[in-house]
C-alpha cells in the first residue's frame, strides 16, 4: 500500500485527527480493569490471571513497535493504521469467541497477543508523519496524537461498564461487549486510515524549518549510539515511576488513609483513578507542547527531578494531607504522560526524521520493561510489608524511595545526552531541483 500523498492545498491540521482516531481506540487498553471483575466471576479466575491479557498486550506493544517500526517507515502511515485496525479489532473478536465458549486462553491470545500487535503498530503509526508535517512544532503535534492513548480510557471505561450492565456480566454478556468493541473500533479507526496523508515535500506549511534540517540517522545506526540508550533509560525510569502509581492507584490511596480520620471510600478511589487518567492525558499535550519552547532536555529535567520531589513528598507526608497526596500523584501522572508524548520529538532532535518512526518503535521496548518492572516493585514490596505486619502508608514507603532512585538514574542519563556524532549520519539526500539539474548535466554530457 503506497503512502497517500496530500494534494495541493491539503491542510496539515487534518493529520492530528487521523492520528487521534487510532490512538483514542487503542487507548482502550488502559480500561482493561473494567473487564477484570466480571471475567474473574464468570470464568473463576484469580486477579493475577485476569491481568494476563493486559500484561501480554503491553509486552507485545513494545515488541511489535520495535520489530515493525522499519516496516511502518517503509510502507507509510496508511498501511500501518490498516494493520493496527485489523489486529486490534480482531483481538476483540477473538476475545468475544473466547468469552462465549469460556476458553480464557483465547481471550489472552486475542486481546493480549493479536490485539497487542495492533497496539504497537497503531501507537507508532502516525509519529513519523506528524513530525514531517510539523517540524516546527513536533512536541505539540505528537502530543495531540499520543494524548489520545492516555484519554482513550476515559471513553472506554464508562462505555464498557454500561455495556456490561446492559448485556450482563456473565460470559455471554462479556462476549457481546467484546464484539461491540471490535466492530466499533474498526469503524472509528477506519476514519484515520482514509484521512491520513503524507506531505508532498519535506517543507512544512509556512516558514518553519525543513523536516530534513539537522542530522539524519538510520534506525540501525541509532541503536548503536549512546544517545539512544540514554533515552531508553530515561523513558524506562519515567514510565516505571508513573505506572507504579497508575496500576495500583485505587488500593494505594485507600491504604494511605486507612488509619486516619479521612478514610477513602471505593467510589472516591475510583474517582481518584479517573483524575489520574485525566492528568495522564492532559500532560501529554501540555508538557510536550512546553518542550517546543524550553527544549527536550529541560522538560525531562522537570519530569525526572520534580517527579522525584513529588514522590518524596508522598513518602514523607502523603498520609498527613489528602490534597497533598492527590496533587503529587496528579503531577507524577502528568509527567508520565508527558514523557511518552515528548520522546518522539526528542528522537527527532537527535536523529532527524529519516527513520524516526522505526527508532521510536525500538525505544518502546523500554515501555515493555517498565510495564513489568513498575507494578512488580510496588506490588511485591507491598505484599512483603503486609506479611511483616505493616499496614497503611508503610506498605509503600520503600517502593516510593526506590522510585526516587530510579528517577535519579533517569535524570543522570538525560544529562549524558549529547548531539549524535556525524559518523552516524546518513548522507543528506539531494533536493528534487538538484537531482533534476544533475540529470540534465548528464544528458548534456552524453
Amino acid at each position: 500500500m503506497s503512502p497517500p500523498v496530500a494534494p495541493p492545498g491539503w491542510s496539515r491540521w487534518l493529520v492530528p485527527p487521523a492520528a487521534l482516531s487510532v490512538h483514542l481506540s487503542i487507548g482502550q487498553a488502559y480500561a482493561w480493569s473494567v473487564f477484570k471483575p466480571p471475567l474473574e466471576s464468570a470464568l473463576g479466575l484469580s486477579g493475577t490471571q485476569s491481568a494476563l491479557p493486559f500484561q501480554l498486550g503491553i509486552v507485545m506493544l513494545g515488541l511489535s513497535a520495535a520489530f515493525g517500526g522499519t516496516l511502518v517507515e517503509r510502507n507509510g502511515p496508511r498501511w500501518a493504521m490498516t494493520v493496527a485496525l485489523i489486529c486490534f479489532s480482531s483481538g476483540f473478536l477473538l476475545s468475544a469467541l473466547g468469552a462465549a465458549t469460556e476458553q480464557y486462553w483465547l481471550i489472552v491470545f486475542g486481546y493480549g497477543f493479536v490485539g497487542g500487535i495492533g497496539l504497537g503498530i497503531g501507537y507508532i503509526s502516525p509519529v513519523s508523519t506528524l513530525i514531517k508535517w510539523f517540524p516546527d512544532r513536533p512536541g505539540m503535534a505528537t502530543g495531540i496524537a499520543i494524548m489520545g492513548f492516555g484519554g482513550g480510557a476515559l471513553i472506554a471505561s464508562p462505555w464498557s461498564a454500561q455495556m456490561l450492565e446492559s448485556f450482563g456480566s456473565d460470559s455471554s454478556g462479556i462476549a457481546m461487549a467484546f464484539l461491540v468493541h471490535g466492530l466499533s473500533y474498526a469503524v472509528f479507526m477506519l476514519l484515520g486510515v482514509l484521512l491520513v496523508r503524507v506531505p508532498r515535500t519535506e517543507k512544512p506549511v509556512g516558514d518553519g524549518p525543513s523536516a530534513l534540517d539537522g542530522p539524519q540517522v538510520s534506525a540501525r545506526n541509532a541503536v548503536r549510539t549512546p544517545q539512544f540508550w540514554c533515552l531508553w533509560v530515561v523513558l524506562c525510569m519515567n514510565v516505571t515511576a508513573g505506572i507504579g502509581i497508575l496500576e495500583k492507584a485505587a488500593p494505594m490511596i485507600t491504604d494511605f488513609f486507612a488509619n486516619t480520620s479521612t478514610t477513602v471510600s471505593a467510589s472516591a478511589a475510583a474517582g481518584f483513578v479517573a483524575l489520574l487518567s485525566a492528568a495522564n492525558m492532559a500532560g501529554r499535550i501540555a508538557w510536550s507542547s512546553t518542550s517546543d519552547l524550553i527544549g527536550r532536555k529541560n522538560i525531562y529535567r522537570v519530569y525526572l527531578g520534580v517527579g522525584a520531589l513529588m514522590y518524596g513528598l508522598i513518602a514523607l507526608a502523603g498520609d498527613s494531607s489528602k490534597p497533598l497526596f492527590i496533587l503529587c500523584a496528579l503531577v507524577i501522572l502528568s509527567f508520565y504522560g508527558g514523557g511518552f508524548a515528548t520522546i518522539p520529538a526528542y528522537l527527532k532532535d537527535l536523529f532527524g526524521t529519516y527513520q524516526v518512526g522505526a527508532i521510536h518503535g525500538r525505544l518502546l521496548t523500554a515501555w515493555s520493561t517498565a510495564g513489568v518492572l513498575g507494578p512488580l516493585i510496588v506490588n511485591w514490596i507491598a505484599d512483603r510489608q503486609e506479611e511483616a505486619g505493616k499496614d497503611g502508608s508503610s506498605l509503600y514507603t520503600l517502593s516510593l524511595f526506590i522510585m526516587i532512585g530510579l528517577l535519579a538514574i533517569g535524570f543522570v542519563a538525560n544529562e549524558l545526552v549529547r548531539p549524535v556524532h556525524p559518523r552516524h549520519h546518513v548522507p543528506a539526500p539531494a533536493s528534487n531541483a538538484q537531482q533534476e539539474k544533475e540529470a540534465a548535466d548528464v544528458q548534456r554530457q552524453q
